[in-house]
């Protein structure tokens, strides 16, 4: 009888945080939302100029909209900085043509970087960070589409006690089943559980918008490589000053058409990076998901004697209704697709949370990188890998698992 009360308790719990998260993401990112914060910010007498640093890398299916996006901004005083590194980059043409199309914005191509790290995201942003005129300077990534006030909504998150502003990306856009499947890790969950953890104080900030004031950065930028990633290095260091990292609205990534391949890399890309940069707060991840209060529920079930097919079936009702009403009310890609997406979701996590444990590398962009939490810079080239090497990291890893 204890036995099945825990279980219940369990299945209880993680459902009433369900609830609870989907509850916080609504009031952050309801479209009213974000009209009230543009209408409190029309009372404020001078906006401060921004710099806009965008890292470009390739062409990818929304180039062109995101680029143009740059442009059309409602915000009254900014500049535009495109840093690309690689010469012959093929989004090099695209650039400077709508730099001919918006000769009205100032905007600057910046070819070339600075290896300050293996990074090569922070090696193509420095220059940058070094051109830019602004003392409030935003990093957002090539592949997000700007809202025209997008960066009234940055501001109006940067308060006295901020160190940085993200704005987690929303997906929109999506074709096929596996970019549906990428909505629902980064609309419904992922989304969800950063502005629940923003409103207990407890945000980080995520690189695909890192918005700063110059003083901080011209104090810490360096220490932006002592991390496997930038933006787990940029709330290590607004922490470390006693500063908060905030979120703004969200932002929109469109995402066109995913292959099961890419959902997998990108979500098991950024489980390694938080499994090496904050630990502890990965550890409990492997609760998010509906694999183990389903696992519970089960279990009490069984024990109990009432049917198990109906118990999980009402429970998955449950646990999923609230991340479907969140989509709607935001107005967030919904599809019948959907339907299998969330489960599928929620079935790779343990998954992934075990892969993260047990690897340490991934591929950014062609790049392979190895994360090594024990150097100086976070990152370390990708050796090539022995036999020898693999059954040494196999057996350092039951180690650490099962120590005697």
């Amino acid at each position: 009888m204890t036995f099945t009360i825990i279980m219940l308790a369990v299945a209880g719990l993680l459902l009433f945080l369900q609830y609870l998260t989907a509850f916080l993401a609504w009031l952050r990112c309801r479209p009213s939302r974000g009209r009230r914060d543009a209408l409190a910010l029309e009372k404020v007498d001078t906006f401060p100029a921004i710099s806009l640093v965008r890292p470009l890398c390739g062409l990818e299916s929304f180039s062109g909209d995101t680029l143009r996006s740059s442009f059309t901004l409602s915000y009254p005083s900014y500049e535009l900085l495109f840093c690309v590194a690689d010469p012959s980059d093929p989004i090099i043409p695209w650039v400077r043509a709508a730099m001919r199309t918006y000769p009205e914005v100032p905007s600057q191509l910046i070819i070339g970087d600075e290896k300050i790290s293996i990074n090569p995201k922070l090696n193509n942003m420095v220059r940058g960070w070094q051109t830019a005129r602004f003392d409030r300077i935003a990093f957002i990534d090539s592949n997000v589409l700007l809202a025209p006030d997008f960066l009234q909504s940055l501001i109006h998150a940067l308060r006295d006690d901020t160190g940085v502003v993200s704005a987690p990306p929303i997906g929109l856009s999506p074709r096929g089943f596996w970019a549906h499947l990428e909505c629902a890790f980064l609309n419904t969950y992922e989304a969800r559980w950063q502005y629940a953890a923003d409103a207990f104080a407890m945000g980080f900030a995520q690189g695909k918008t890192l918005f700063f004031r110059r003083s901080e950065l011209e104090s810490g930028f360096m220490e932006l490589a002592d991390e496997p990633a930038e933006d787990a290095a940029s709330t290590k260091m607004v922490r470390r000053r006693g500063l908060k990292a905030r979120l703004a609205m969200p932002s929109s990534q469109p995402l066109g058409e995913r292959s099961v391949k890419d959902v997998w890399s990108r979500q098991l890309r950024w489980a390694r990076l938080r499994r090496v940069t904050f630990p502890m707060e990965f550890v409990p991840e492997i609760l998010t998901g509906a694999a183990v209060p389903l696992l519970a529920l089960a279990l009490a079930a069984y024990t109990a004697g009432f049917s198990v097919p109906l118990a999980v079936l009402l429970y998955i009702l449950a646990w999923y209704a609230p991340e479907i009403i969140l989509a709607k009310l935001c107005r967030w890609p919904i599809n019948p697709s959907l339907a299998l997406a969330l489960p599928l979701r929620d079935g790779m996590i343990p998954a992934l949370w075990v892969a993260a444990w047990m690897g340490r590398n991934f591929t950014w962009r062609g790049n392979g990188i190895e994360v090594d939490a024990a150097s100086p810079r976070g990152f370390r080239p990708r050796a090539a890998t022995s036999t020898k090497l693999v059954w040494k990291r196999v057996r350092t890893s039951w180690d650490r698992a099962f120590p005697r």
